[in-house]
């Protein structure tokens, strides 16, 4: 799907579990990117609950952010947490991440976490309507090479299984994510200049097969981001497999799960 838009239970579960873990390691990086000067105003686009607004806040005395999310529920609860900062310059809407309401060339920054992968496209465009000119585009995604243990084990099933179509989706995937060279050509395609991007390698631990089959983060962030690259795929029994595999290869010690984080930082022209 292009628009993640996340229901309520699904929203409490992301900002109680995979914010703090997860999404954290992409506004690290994110943040570190962000040239921000006396009076930045920052459209958050595919903000979620919110997260790292707050953040965000405190890179100058006078930033401002606005926020949009296709879900209702994702709004709602960033809206409740920027009701209990005072005088918090932050604002709220919902809207397609592709296609928001907000005004043109009304903003310094324009930032997104982890967005849906079938939906950059229409991201990049929406992020160069939003920026004034000279105006930062900022963008921390998985790049090629993430989660590279997962796609192995599902090979590994495909094989075992005789599932060829599914053995090709994981191939597709493995490829399908973009690299720092094919990132900047996206930019630059819809008219950013000096794009620079930034590799990040982090390493996700879990205390075994269940712990990672059935933790927020793979629900709701890695599964989604290989269905977006794989095609439509019921991961039940493949799942089931790598719960038992990660038991057999893994018994006695953390599995670890690679993660290859791209954060993009362009300049509207």
């Amino acid at each position: 799907m292009s628009e993640q838009s996340l229901t309520p239970a699904e929203v409490a579960i992301l900002e109680t579990f995979v914010v703090p873990v997860y999404l954290k390691a992409f506004a690290e990086a994110a943040l570190a990117g962000l040239l921000v000067g006396s009076e930045a105003r920052i459209a958050h686009v595919g903000c979620r609950t919110g997260f790292p607004d707050r953040e965000l806040l405190g890179l100058g005395e006078t930033c401002s952010v606005v926020g949009v999310d296709p879900s209702d529920a994702a709004i709602s609860l960033a809206r409740n947490k920027a009701a209990t900062l005072r005088r918090a310059r932050l604002q709220y809407h919902v809207a397609p991440t592709s296609a928001t309401e907000l005004p043109s060339e009304a903003f310094s920054h324009a930032f997104s976490l982890h967005p849906p992968a079938s939906s950059r496209d229409g991201l990049f465009r929406e992020m160069h309507r939003l920026l004034y000119s000279e105006g930062q585009a900022l963008v921390s995604l998985p790049l090629r090479g993430s989660f590279q243990e997962l796609s192995d084990l599902f090979r590994e099933y495909a094989l075992k299984h005789d599932q060829g179509d599914l053995g090709r989706a994981v191939e597709m995937a493995a490829v399908g994510r973009p690299t720092i060279e094919s990132l900047a050509d996206e930019l630059e395609g819809y008219g950013f200049e000096d794009v620079d991007v930034d590799v990040r390698q982090v390493m996700l631990s879990f205390p075994g097969g269940r712990a990672f089959t059935e933790d927020p983060a793979t629900r709701l962030m890695v599964l989604p981001e290989q269905e977006a690259y794989m095609g439509p795929t019921d991961f039940t029994e493949p799942l089931a497999y790598v719960n038992d595999a990660i038991g057999k290869y893994w018994s006695g010690r953390d599995f670890e799960l690679s993660l290859v984080i791209g954060t993009a930082t362009a300049r509207k022209a």
